[in-house]
């Protein structure tokens, strides 16, 4: 089984990687019939050099290799027939602006299997980059929140090594937050990641009730889930069961925490059908007080009102007036400044290629040499000879627009 690494191609370049050369070791070690080649990039985080004393072969010879492992989508010109590969195609949501990309990939007789739809035997993702978007989001925020207030200026996390950096530099700013309230949705790998930086900071967690009636002198934080900003319509008390099954029974509440938080952060997962969590008119409301949105999640003109358009590593911050409804300058003194940077890892790529790679290691790397035991590649395997598997026959409609 000969593995190879594929070099990034897309734009904006993207340094993160599958496998890290201590990944690939490990693998290596392990199962010693396996082989692999990294496909030599210069904007890659670990170099050439990296993967060579880690006695990895770097080579132009990914058509020699079974398996090609990628983090963002390869450019159709680059796409090797009758190959496996593993990368986000951005295509299960039929986005149109991928539809040549998966209809290259069935004309090239390609199997592709979406990082995104690896999952386990109870349909969970097993491999992501969410935590590191929580962790990365978390930051941007709040340098949004000191250039938006004028308080500090934090370094772009880009230029930062690592996680510790990062926290490093938010306790140093820790003290000019005043009272400020930071209210937290989502309790999944993006959510918990974002809470580890406001741990890591030394802030204070409040439980709902504290969090909603107690007035602070010091920075604090409170991390929220589904049914702490979603009510049923009529008025009854059920389980989170009942909101993932029924999302059209429930209405959102996220407005109690909006009358009483400085800065939000969005790491919460939003599904069909469920409520928007502040709209056009909510943000309008002069019981608003959010200055400051971190939106993680980033669905644009969705469950978080003011998320226009996503922004971009190189320029991460914009304005929104909920009067007009529309961008103007963060500064503003009418403006909601708004984070949306929609692929944050990139700007942590060493520990989230580490995280990532230790992931595709552990519910992975296994299935290619036991016979795919467990399902894991069946189940993401998307095309195969030039058709849609059954799991993914609902883009065939997509791919013969």
């Amino acid at each position: 089984m000969k593995l190879g690494v594929i070099k990034e191609r897309k734009n904006p370049p993207d340094r993160r990687v599958v496998l890290s050369p201590a990944a690939c070791q490990a693998i290596l070690e392990r199962f010693p019939e396996a082989e692999i080649i990294v496909e030599p990039s210069d904007i890659r985080v670990y170099t050439d050099a990296d993967y060579r004393a880690a006695g990895v072969t770097v080579a132009d010879a990914m058509d020699q290799c079974d398996v090609l492992l990628g983090v963002k989508e390869v450019p159709i010109d680059a796409l090797i027939p009758n190959k496996k590969y593993f990368f986000f195609s951005h295509t299960i949501k039929k986005q149109p602006y991928n539809k040549k990309l998966l209809q290259a990939i069935l004309a090239k007789h390609i199997e592709l299997y979406d990082h995104e739809v690896i999952v386990n035997q109870a349909g969970q993702r097993v491999v992501a980059f969410g935590r590191y978007a929580g962790i990365v989001g978390a930051y941007n925020g709040f340098r949004a929140y000191g250039l938006k207030h004028g308080l500090f200026e934090l370094p772009k996390a880009e230029t930062l090594p690592d996680q510790q950096a990062l926290i490093n530099a938010l306790r140093q700013i820790k003290e000019k937050l005043g009272g400020c309230k930071i209210v937290l949705t989502g309790k999944g790998k993006v959510g918990n990641g974002a809470r580890e930086m406001l741990v890591g900071m030394g802030l204070t967690e409040l439980d709902v009730n504290a969090y909603l009636n107690q007035r602070v002198t010091e920075p604090v934080f409170c991390q929220i889930d589904v049914l702490d900003y979603n009510k049923r319509k009529d008025g009854q008390q059920l389980d989170k069961k009942d909101f993932y099954s029924r999302a059209e029974a429930y209405q959102s509440n996220f407005m109690r925490f909006a009358q009483v938080s400085d800065f939000y952060i969005a790491g919460h997962f939003f599904g069909d059908g469920a409520p928007f969590l502040f709209t056009r008119e909510d943000a309008k409301s002069d019981d608003f007080n959010i200055s400051v949105v971190a939106d993680i999640s980033c669905d644009i003109d969705g469950p978080v009102a003011s998320t226009i358009r996503p922004s971009t590593i190189a320029d991460p911050i914009y304005g929104y007036d909920a009067q007009s409804e529309s961008e103007i300058d963060y500064r503003n003194d009418k403006a909601i400044a708004v984070m949306a940077v929609d692929n944050l890892p990139c700007e942590l790529p060493r520990d989230a290629s580490v995280g990532f790679g230790e992931q595709f290691m552990e519910h992975v790397i296994p299935a290619f040499f036991d016979n795919d035991a467990q399902g894991v590649l069946e189940r993401a395997r998307m095309t195969r000879d030039g058709k849609l598997t059954s799991r993914f026959s609902y883009l065939e409609d997509y791919i013969s627009e």
